[in-house]
């Protein structure tokens, strides 16, 4: 039995792409999925082993898989992309832009404003509280 002499294409010829209807995309001129995955990676978690072994224990994908998605050599499938958006508030949201969902994009930041907020009046709460119990009295 003889080998092809071009060897095994493990890469699909076509590619996976989404069109341009993001400012993320239009911002950065990438419209590859692909490339879009390796960015928001690389911005939120950046290209340490820390990352790939953070991203191998979110989707249990093996270490030359994520490092090709670090890369943008290959994306995430369906099931290790659920496991991403799941984990990683960036994936999501960049995932929503790609898909051109900017409303739902823009309910998810309204909600983590508010709390935000919540959390920020809950720390000036026992600020008040501190300094109130340091300037009363002491019998």
């Amino acid at each position: 039995m003889s080998f092809p002499k071009k060897g095994r294409n493990f890469r699909t010829v076509s590619g996976k792409t989404f069109p341009k209807s993001s400012d993320r995309v239009a911002e950065s001129g990438d419209d590859d999925f692909t490339s879009v995955i390796a960015g928001t990676l690389q911005e939120s978690l950046g290209g340490t082993r820390a990352a790939v072994k953070t991203v191998m224990a979110y989707t249990g994908a093996g270490e030359r898989t994520v490092k090709n998605w670090f890369a943008g050599k290959n994306g995430p499938n369906g099931e290790n992309l659920v496991e991403l958006v799941r984990n990683s508030d960036a994936v999501l949201e960049a995932f929503l832009q790609m898909a051109g969902r900017e409303e739902i994009l823009a309910g998810k930041m309204l909600v983590d404003a508010r709390d935000k907020l919540v959390e920020m009046m809950e720390i000036i709460e026992q600020l008040q509280t501190s300094d109130r119990k340091r300037k009363s009295p002491r019998d």
